[in-house]
């Protein structure tokens, strides 16, 4: 299951994001997974000045984010970074390493999640593709637009032809580490909210238990 998040970044943050991409030094994005010989991008260096900056404000509205809390049950957050992609560069089929490296040491990717910055019709391919068994889901989000997903699923960007694709992206330790429960949790939380106030008050009280009874039962310390 994966969650479409729109307007979740302000026009505003938007625009500083983009101006930041211009200031920023960036590497070869193979500098956080050497191994991958399919990962042709660029990413924000970490020690560049202004690279806290751009990162404080995609975590600041994924902290705001209702939906996304209740998607992804977030514990930690890793702090997301800018990556981008011009013409001939991609990122190949690949599954999201189970734990990343972060300041505090290692966090368990349960959650991935991609950010778009730039406007769909400014770069030519670029799609983020997920692969759902036999399907394939195409996304390619207008800017402010997040995209979360099970870590595990197989993904990619595809090639981009032509223009510049600038997303930000992280990954989220969960709560609940397994798939299935987030989303039992997940659509409790999509029934209470739709539903809630149509509802009998004791039912309602009575759903709400066995939400949290359930995320006692499954979240980790």
């Amino acid at each position: 299951m994966f969650l479409e998040t729109k307007h979740m970044l302000a026009s505003r943050d938007i625009t500083r994001l983009r101006d930041l991409a211009g200031e920023l030094n960036f590497v070869d994005g193979r500098a956080s997974n050497p191994a991958n010989e399919t990962k042709i991008n660029q990413q924000a260096d970490p020690k560049s000045p202004l690279y806290a900056e751009s990162s404080n404000i995609v975590m600041a509205a994924l902290g705001a984010s209702r939906p996304f809390r209740d998607f992804a049950l977030p514990k930690r957050i890793a702090p997301p970074m800018l990556a981008r992609y011009g013409p001939g560069m991609q990122y190949g089929a690949h599954a999201d390493s189970a734990y990343v490296a972060v300041s505090q040491g290692t966090l368990r990717s349960d959650v991935s999640a991609t950010v778009f910055l730039s406007e769909p019709d400014a770069y030519e391919g670029g799609e983020l593709l997920i692969h759902l068994g036999t399907e394939t889901v195409k996304v390619k989000g207008r800017p402010g637009t997040a995209i979360f997903y099970p870590s595990t699923t197989l993904h990619q960007v595809a090639p981009v032809t032509k223009g510049e694709r600038l997303v930000s992206v992280t990954f989220i330790q969960s709560l609940v580490a397994d798939e299935a429960r987030r989303t039992v949790l997940y659509e409790l939380s999509e029934v209470s909210a739709l539903e809630g106030l149509a509802m009998k008050w004791d039912n309602r009280v009575r759903l709400e238990a066995v939400r949290n009874n359930l995320m006692r039962m499954w979240a980790s310390d």
